[in-house]
């Protein structure tokens, strides 16, 4: 059976991203949806095949997101497309200028936006990242087992869909029960390419897995002013 395509739509209207990933996935592609870029950043990017963005959102513009993906030889040859509104030329031209492969500005119809990922993704070619090999002994805490060498976690017998990201922080608190870890630790030992990535990030990925773990997630603590642990 053939892999979907993966999509990533980033903009800070969520109706918008709603639209785009109904119509997307009409299209047999396989669509995530992120409101923000820091949002996004929480998110495996090597796992997709297409990012579109909005240019225009918070902190962290589509712009510098472009300019992660673009910096990060695992992601650099997938293609991106943003969005723009009409007022925002200079960005569209900075976006190009990084690589982006087109751009729609705003508003525009849904079926002109299928039209262009089609034509980007015909042009595109992906390039397969080799898998990172972990050590092949299980970590475990009662019902809660993390596989590094199958990328597998297993909560009371269920296994449980899991990001990369998220996956190597459980990983790394996991192994190392008991030790609080400041965001910067995370940071520089999970996000070890080189990009910056705002502390945010660690907080929405903690999120994501103590909600994903059951009962499990009130083990990973927060201690005010340093950042996480995994405590027995």
């Amino acid at each position: 059976m053939d892999t979907k395509t993966r999509i990533l739509v980033v903009d800070d209207e969520e109706t918008l991203c709603e639209a785009l990933r109904f119509n997307l996935e009409s299209e047999g592609y396989e669509v995530d949806t992120a409101c923000s870029a820091e949002e996004a950043l929480a998110f495996d990017l090597t796992g997709y095949d297409l990012f579109l963005l909005d240019i225009m959102m918070g902190e962290i513009s589509g712009i510098q997101l472009a300019g992660i993906i673009k910096s990060n030889p695992a992601t650099a040859s997938r293609p991106v497309i943003f969005c723009t509104a009409k007022d925002t030329e200079e960005d569209m031209v900075a976006g190009l200028d990084l690589g982006a492969d087109d751009y729609i500005m705003k508003p525009y119809s849904l079926r002109n936006v299928l039209a262009r990922v089609r034509a980007v993704l015909r042009r595109a070619t992906i390039h397969a990242v080799p898998a990172v090999h972990e050590p092949d002994d299980e970590i475990s805490y009662l019902g809660l087992r993390v596989i590094p060498s199958k990328k597998v976690c297993m909560v009371d017998g269920k296994e449980v869909n899991m990001p990369r990201k998220e996956f190597e922080i459980l990983l790394k608190l996991l192994s190392n029960r008991g030790r609080i870890f400041t965001r910067a630790e995370l940071l520089k030992g999970i996000w070890t390419d080189g990009v910056v990535v705002l502390d945010r990030v660690v907080d929405v990925n903690i999120t994501r897995i103590r909600q994903k773990i059951g009962l499990y997630g009130k083990n990973i603590v927060t201690r005010s002013g340093y950042g996480y642990g995994f405590m027995e």
